[in-house]
């Protein structure tokens, strides 16, 4: 049953951690130049699409890995652009305002699920990658459109879900898999078949933005072949991409770190997928299990950390255990907290941290 209190409690606990973050980071740096800290790797390439769009910067070449990013966070952020002038400055707002939404969502969620709200929140929050929850990246945009959109599924209100499922493949292209998530509850539900073709609405943002790069390049896959370009992230079999990122995991460099943090996301992933099919959470199990797929074999393993922010079905039910029984989230709490800061501390320095 949802309460009074959980918004208030998942805003608390939003704008506690902002709080504390800006303080752990605000360290060593002017106001002025604060923004700029956090402006580092995509956030980058999101203001370069949101200030010139697809053909980058006049003047210089042109990055053939910005089609890989959707056009929701850069619209946001030129939105925001018009009141704040630093572009920066804008993706942190925005993924502020976002959060925000997207925590209340959790929270809610959580207790529709017989979990406390406030401890799925708190479980993300302090997870080692949720500093890109506060970056300008797309995952706190992502989310307040995607878990609010579960949350109206859950309750049977459609045209909300699929609505707010939109936007969220307007903004990375795992909207396509929660796109595809919805048609499996909504099958388990055994709606009407009248309502069925509601279930067409989040993909439609995902055509428009294929047949836009059609129209610019003649590439229907043109965010596909993006990802290949820019990152090489093309197909390899599962046991291949393991191979390739453990020899790399144990070099040496900072991005040994990287790729060590990878195969242990990996390991996350895995755990995180069996335990929800396990449950018979068929749909999550579909929404989150497409998503392993794509990621597991891409040539080696980028980002599945980062990923599992995404994971909103894994927070619930980190919180439906740790509800009954409280020492789990307090032993949680004290592990991936530290590691939340030093990962956080490491993007800031410029380090690849997911």
């Amino acid at each position: 049953m949802i309460t009074r209190s959980t918004g208030r409690d998942a805003l608390l606990l939003w704008f506690g951690s902002r709080a504390g973050l800006l303080m752990a980071t605000l360290l060593g740096a002017t106001l002025s130049g604060y923004a700029d800290k956090w402006r580092k790797w995509d956030t980058t390439l999101f203001i370069t699409i949101a200030e010139h769009g697809y053909d980058g910067e006049p003047g210089q070449p042109v990055d053939d890995g910005l089609p890989a990013f959707l056009p929701g966070l850069p619209v946001a952020l030129r939105l925001v652009h018009l009141v704040v002038p630093d572009w920066a400055a804008a993706g942190l707002i925005v993924s502020l305002v976002a959060g925000a939404v997207a925590m209340v969502a959790l929270a809610r969620l959580a207790e529709v699920e017989g979990a406390s709200g406030w401890m799925a929140v708190l479980a993300l929050l302090l997870f080692p990658m949720a500093v890109f929850l506060a970056a300008g990246y797309s995952e706190s945009l992502f989310l307040a459109f995607a878990i609010p959109a579960w949350l109206a599924a859950r309750q049977g209100r459609w045209p909300a879900a699929v609505l707010l499922a939109a936007g969220a493949s307007c903004v990375r292209i795992t909207g396509l898999f929660l796109a595809v998530a919805l048609v499996v509850e909504f099958a388990m539900r055994g709606e009407s078949l009248r309502r069925v073709g509601w279930l067409v609405v989040p993909v439609l943002p995902l055509v428009a933005y294929s047949y836009y790069h059609y129209g610019r390049t003649g590439d229907w896959l043109a965010w596909k072949h993006a990802q290949e370009a820019g990152w090489g992230r093309d197909f390899a079999w599962p046991w291949e991409a393991w191979a390739t990122t453990w020899h790399t995991a144990m070099g040496g460099g900072d991005f040994a770190v990287a790729f060590r943090m990878e195969l242990a996301g990996a390991v996350v992933v895995v755990v995180g997928l069996v335990w929800l099919l396990v449950l018979r959470r068929w749909s999550e199990a579909v929404y989150t299990g497409t998503q392993a797929a794509a990621l597991m074999t891409s040539a080696y393993y980028l980002s599945i950390p980062r990923s599992l922010l995404l994971w909103f079905p894994l927070w619930v039910l980190v919180a439906r255990v740790a509800t009954r029984r409280t020492w789990v989230i307090v032993l949680y709490a004290l592990i991936s907290g530290p590691l939340m800061l030093v990962n956080a501390g490491r993007f800031l320095s410029g380090a690849w941290a997911g």
